[in-house]
């Protein structure tokens, strides 16, 4: 497989762009060699600048859950692009896919349009925030909610992949308003209410893990969650940014019968063009202006071509046996990983919902950020960077969850798990 182009254009860029890239994890730092240049996708495969093609398994880190191009969607994007690419003011589409994720997402009965998953947790903090009179924020070390401020705390995805815990540039006043509790802990959510229960304003957390690797909760801890915010007027957000519409059509709240107090989405809900979404309760969304004095604006929220895209997509998920034909494949091309890895004494677990999955070399599945960081790191390093050679593109980082789409059928991924045996077995003769 050759790389000349993207190794040039890498170099090239670097010269242009922060660090070569415009989002860190792109410069596979953690995987070793340069990134790949990408200039076309179909189906669920990517094309380089050198001519190779890729199985994909990142999906655009979320929304391609159809595949990539995908007819309905290219052609929601040209029909809107002849009518008009932005209006800065209302439209017709807007309300279309705000009453289409509604009733998707029973617990979301107001929301706001924003332009990415970061500007949706931004203005979850802000709202719970001004509509508690509180500041303190209890967050999950690990677990990653943009690249906000007052969140970017002890996160996971990127920063654990650069291994930077926290980032300059934050005021330690400001960090010291937001608690981190290792994911899974009861213990320690109880003790920070027990100290603090009158300044928190809320609790935000990925109900599934996944920018630590895929770790889903323990048993009762989403609902430990939601009964302490609601026994002391904390309001409970969702970072539902990567699970919404991927783990299930209604997110992780669906499968885990939990309704939270508000909602960030993003990812799917722009089928590929940038889109975020806030929404919860009517009584706090009532809070934001121009209804409440809770200040929050953007020019392009709502952006009609984004808006087209994502409707295009949402609509197409109303079969709910998408989840489980997603859910079967991934786990058929884990279980023969793993059947050869206990064969071989290599570590291995993994874990499934939805199109959304994850896996670890390691014997037992984490729980939390310290038992993935020990986890075989140096051996994922050397699996991504064989699956590369065979045309396989797996996340850049042993710290993020992986994706499939519809256009992954049964046959592909069983020879795509043949192939990462072939890496596999050429890992253990190199040892």
């Amino acid at each position: 497989m050759k790389t000349k182009n993207s190794d040039k254009l890498f170099e090239k860029s670097k010269n242009h762009i922060a660090g070569g890239v415009n989002s860190p994890v792109r410069a596979f730092k953690s995987v070793g060699g340069s990134p790949i240049f990408f200039r076309k996708s179909r189906e669920c495969y990517l094309y380089d600048e050198d001519g190779n093609k890729y199985l994909d398994f990142v999906g655009s880190w979320g929304p391609m859950i159809l595949g990539h191009s995908n007819k309905k969607i290219t052609e929601a994007i040209k029909k809107q692009s002849s009518k008009g690419i932005s209006f800065g003011a209302p439209t017709k589409n807007e309300l279309e896919i705000a009453k289409l994720i509604k009733s998707y997402v029973p617990s979301i009965e107001k929301l706001r349009m924003v332009n990415s998953g970061t500007e949706a947790t931004m203005s979850c903090i802000r709202l719970a925030r001004g509509t508690t009179k509180r500041n303190i924020i209890i967050k999950f070390i690990g677990c990653y909610h943009g690249h906000v401020d007052s969140l970017l705390v002890k996160a996971g995805s990127g920063l654990a992949t650069l291994g930077v815990p926290d980032s300059p540039g934050i005021p330690e006043e400001l960090s010291k308003l937001t608690i981190t509790i290792p994911y899974n802990d009861k213990n320690a959510v109880k003790e920070a209410f027990n100290k603090h229960a009158q300044d928190i304003a809320a609790v935000i957390v990925e109900p599934i893990a996944g920018n630590m690797g895929f770790i889903e909760p323990d048993k009762d801890f989403l609902q430990d969650l939601r009964q302490i915010c609601t026994k002391n007027k904390s309001i409970l957000i969702f970072d539902e940014v990567m699970t919404g519409f991927r783990v299930a059509r209604g997110g992780a709240q669906e499968l885990f019968n939990i309704d939270p107090d508000l909602t960030a989405l993003g990812k799917i809900v722009g089928g590929g063009l940038p889109v975020g979404v806030y929404g919860g309760k009517k009584e706090i969304m009532n809070n934001i202006a121009p209804d409440g004095p809770i200040y929050q604006a953007g020019t392009l929220s709502g952006n009609p071509i984004a808006v087209s895209a994502g409707t295009a997509l949402l609509k197409q998920l109303k079969d709910q046996k998408i989840y489980e034909k997603l859910e079967k494949n991934s786990k058929v091309f884990l279980q023969i990983i793993k059947d050869y890895c206990e064969q071989n004494k290599i570590p291995f677990s993994f874990n499934v919902r939805g199109g959304m999955f994850g896996f670890f070399f390691s014997e037992n599945l984490p729980k939390n950020f310290d038992e993935v960081e020990n986890t075989d790191i140096e051996l994922f390093k050397k699996f991504f960077r064989g699956m590369l050679a065979e045309n396989i593109y797996l996340p850049p980082s042993a710290y993020e969850s992986c994706f499939i789409s519809t256009e992954h059928n049964e046959d592909k991924l069983i020879k795509a798990a043949k192939t990462a045996i072939k890496v596999l077995g050429n890992i253990k003769n190199e040892i």
